[in-house]
């Protein structure tokens, strides 16, 4: 089954194009609704938009879980392939997403004290902690899809992965070495 592309960008540009359109709408409605004016935020309130926004990840998964069972069942390019069973591929669809969904909010864990860190040295208020923040995943999240889309582009050409691997050699070499 290696190769095999589960959703094809071309085939499937609606719900992509839809996805982008309610993630932005969401962070549209937390940075110009939910959040408009600057204010410090309780330990409950945080609490509760982290369930609210768990809550609707857990639900995306589960509604992606069972798009994927009927999409991958109705896919006469997948149903051609010998051993391919669609509840199998839609269960490993959702699992990947809750784990890559686990692993970034097991990952945003120690960003938060670097950000402890940083706002307690420039002495930021409280109130505009969150919108700091916001501004600074978002610059974050958008660097991140900018340098996967380079990272793509660029391991299509032969000699960059080879450029990359005598990178990684050498820089292994000077760690090996290295008197520390």
């Amino acid at each position: 089954m290696i190769g095999i592309v589960l959703f094809p960008f071309s085939e499937y540009l609606w719900f992509y194009a839809g996805f982008l359109v309610f993630v932005l709408l969401i962070l549209a409605l937390d940075l110009g609704v939910f959040h408009r004016h600057a204010h410090e935020v309780s330990l409950r309130e945080a609490t509760g938009w982290s369930v609210v926004w768990i809550t609707l990840a857990l639900l995306f998964n589960f509604g992606f879980y069972f798009f994927a069972r009927h999409a991958l069942a109705n896919d006469p390019r997948l149903l051609a392939v010998p051993g391919f069973d669609p509840s199998v591929a839609a269960r490993q669809s959702a699992l990947e997403f809750l784990t890559g969904f686990v692993v970034e909010k097991s990952l945003a864990v120690d960003n938060i004290f670097i950000f402890v860190v940083v706002f307690n040295f420039f002495a930021i208020p409280a109130k505009y902690q969150h919108r700091i923040l916001f501004y600074g995943i978002l610059g974050a999240l958008l660097f991140r899809i900018i340098f996967i889309a380079l990272g793509s582009v660029l391991l299509q050409i032969a000699w960059v992965s080879i450029l990359f691997g005598v990178f990684l050699i050498l820089t292994g070499g000077k760690i090996l070495f290295s008197p520390d």
